[in-house]
């Protein structure tokens, strides 16, 4: 079972979620409220989601790209948020996401000799218990030697010796796309660029919402008897449409990321570092390195929240304090910032806010959810749905989605393990297959039925050859994406993995997805020179000294431009 987001799906969405009542809608496409699609949909559910812009652009796609239980909730003795996290991370690599979410090693530097192992290690040992029967390897102790062995980057003098232990990482924008067509191929609605713009209310009753279909101007209403607001770090602003207070209230943490070339750390593990304000990551990530994050309050632009040079430049300080050559800003590939939707009124640092998540139903037939990590994303999608399920009033199915795997995971232990065949009969290498694979697993074929009908599709792309030019087509045709930038930087990444962040391939992607989606000569330069714009903004906004004159830049490129203009 399977459906493709493609143009003709989005217009019958829109049709579907214009022509009668639904039983829940969900407002808000990352990872949450695309969760609590695909949690309706499977109880049994008429379900709508409606995103305003693409799906998974908000944190959804700028987070850590880790499944994790957060050591460093340990030591808040935030014991149950951890043992939940990990239980759902094991869940996504064994069962719901094995083809998006891969473990990952993780080394913990020791600067101390005797007492900080005991202290690192109890909570690291905690760590593994809480995670039992999850199939994930045991942490292990080394020396400074055997540290040294795995990672020469590290400077000899920065470390006694290490911990060793493992996590778990998932491209998160693609990871979100897939929940999100996964409830579609359950019968759900879902239609991105569609922006709530009021509520419908009979009463104190909230019964449904006003949309603008950003694609091309109009605006029509979808009726629900129950409205899941999923919409993160926008919790408050959409409240704000309701005419409600809400019952909490939701404060933006932002975190940037570094993404550099692998070959400028020798290492053959992540690292995980502690410093003053909270813990710093190098993840391993294809042939890059992420390197975050920060936590510092925002209360500027939600949709774009810019990174400063002097967030990059903590980043590098920090990193730089144990690595024996220095990075600088000339190996900064890409650089990314979001915003963490922390529950407010706890602690005046966000990085002591609390990451469980709330759900609340302030007047009749709304429900919101906020708060929480990526990580736990179904569970805060059971919860809502479980609120809309007293609101409705009927006998419902409890949730079943820990027993649904998301599309492509059915049948891809088996596609890895005949990845060879899959080379041979395509033509293309088999570690390009393999990179297929980690992407859309079973749906490979799919994206090789492209290739057999295109032959030309199967060549990378120029200037970012990590990607097939099929991978384009498909993104546009199968996974919803709408606008140039959706491919550049959530269904690719090559925004951040390439030095001139997609510039140098973006004509080429364009014009692929001028032939799926139609685009005339105008709209497809339309789109490439705002793409150009918005790197120029980035890249600018990146050498400003702080968040205020790094908004203020990266807000002179302008949102993508409608299709109908």
């Amino acid at each position: 079972m399977t459906v493709a987001l493609s143009p003709q799906y989005r217009e019958s969405a829109l049709a579907a979620l214009a022509g009668a009542e639904l039983d829940v809608l969900v407002v808000g496409g990352g990872v949450v409220g695309s969760g609590a699609a695909l949690d309706a949909v499977t109880r049994g559910l008429s379900t709508g989601l409606v995103e305003a812009r693409d799906l998974a652009s908000g944190t959804s796609s700028r987070s850590s790209k880790l499944l994790h239980g957060g050591l460093r909730y340990l030591e808040m003795l935030d014991f149950g948020l951890v043992k939940e996290a990990l239980r759902e991370r094991d869940l996504s690599l064994s069962r719901l996401a094995p083809h998006l979410a891969r473990p990952v090693q993780f080394l913990y530097p020791l600067k101390h000799r005797a007492w900080e192992r005991a202290y690192t290690g109890a909570g690291i040992t905690l760590y593994d218990t809480l995670a039992l029967g999850g199939g994930m390897p045991r942490h292990r102790h080394l020396t400074r030697t055997g540290a040294l062995r795995v990672c020469p980057a590290l400077r000899k003098d920065a470390l006694v010796g290490a911990l060793q232990y493992y996590d778990a990482q998932v491209d998160d924008a693609r990871h979100t796309m897939f929940l999100a067509r996964t409830a579609a191929a359950y019968g759900a609605h879902v239609a991105s660029r569609t922006e709530v713009v009021g509520f419908l209310r009979e009463g104190e009753r909230v019964t449904g919402v006003r949309v603008k279909d950003l694609e091309v101007d109009r605006t029509f209403e979808v009726r629900a008897q129950q409205v899941i607001n999923a919409t993160g770090v926008w919790t408050d602003d959409t409240q704000a449409l309701v005419g409600e207070r809400g019952q909490f209230h939701v404060r933006a943490s932002k975190g940037i990321h570094l993404v550099v070339p692998r070959d400028r750390i020798q290492s053959s593990t992540g690292l995980i570092l502690r410093t003053e304000k909270s813990v710093l990551f190098v993840i391993p990530w294809g042939r890059h390195w992420i390197v975050g994050t920060t936590d510092t309050d925002w209360s500027l632009d939600k949709a774009h929240p810019a990174a400063s040079s002097t967030d990059i430049d903590y980043l590098l300080e920090n990193v730089n304090s144990v690595l024996s050559t220095p990075l600088t800003r000339t190996d900064v590939q890409g650089v990314y910032a979001g915003l963490r939707p922390l529950l407010s009124g706890e602690s005046e640092a966000t990085s002591q806010l609390s990451r469980e998540h709330m759900v609340g139903s302030p007047v009749p037939g709304l429900v919101v959810v906020a708060g929480g990590k990526y990580t736990t994303y179904r569970v805060m999608a059971k919860d809502a749905v479980d609120a809309c399920v007293h609101g409705l009033g009927r006998s419902v199915p409890p949730s079943c989605t820990d027993r649904v795997p998301l599309l492509g995971a059915e049948g891809y232990p088996a596609l890895w393990n005949q990845r060879r065949v899959l080379a041979s009969r395509s033509g293309l290498h088999v570690a390009r297959v393999e990179h297929l694979l980690g992407r859309y697993g079973s749906l490979v074929h799919e994206v090789l039925a492209l290739i057999e009908a295109d032959t030309s599709l199967g060549q990378a792309l120029t200037g970012a050859d990590d990607y097939l030019r099929a991978e384009i087509a498909y993104a546009a045709g199968h996974e919803g994406a709408r606008h140039l930038e959706d491919v550049l930087t959530r269904r690719t990444r090559i925004s951040i993995e390439t030095f001139d962040r997609g510039t140098a391939c973006a004509q080429e992607v364009a014009e692929l997805m001028a032939g799926v989606l139609g685009w005339t000569p105008e709209q497809t330069a339309r789109e490439v020179e705002n793409y150009r714009v918005r790197v120029e903004a980035e890249r600018e906004s990146q050498e400003q000294p702080d968040d205020e004159t790094a908004d203020a830049t990266r807000l002179g490129a302008p949102d993508v431009v409608p299709v109908s203009d």
